[in-house]
């Protein structure tokens, strides 16, 4: 497997940028370049850091595309990140108000 497409491809399903991953897995945005690019090996490290940014396990990333787990798109990662914030009491309050919306008909999808 090459590291290097498999993280762009990753990438690409996440729908996010290789600056934006850069930023949000705190490596330099050359790093995920030259890692695409295959002029970089990817330390063990940086690769762990770009998968938790991704959403995904290191083993996520090296299993076939579509017998891992799909990235989450960039709205619930940043929902997920909001919430890792959040009390117990807080996290319940935002699971009834989403399962309040997922009922009601008269909303848009």
């Amino acid at each position: 497997m090459n590291i290097g497409q498999r993280l762009t491809e990753v990438r690409a399903v996440a729908d996010i940028s290789a600056n934006a991953l850069a930023k949000k897995a705190g490596v330099a945005q050359s790093t995920v370049s030259e890692i695409e690019s295959g002029k970089r090996k990817a330390s063990l490290s940086v690769l762990q850091k770009l998968c938790t940014a991704l959403g995904i396990t290191l083993a996520d990333f090296f299993a076939p595309m579509g017998q891992g787990a799909d990235p989450l798109p960039a709205d619930l990662r940043t929902l997920l990140e909001s919430a890792k914030n959040l009390t117990p009491n807080q996290l319940a309050a935002i699971q009834t108000i989403i399962n309040g919306l997922s009922k009601r008909d008269d909303l848009p999808r």
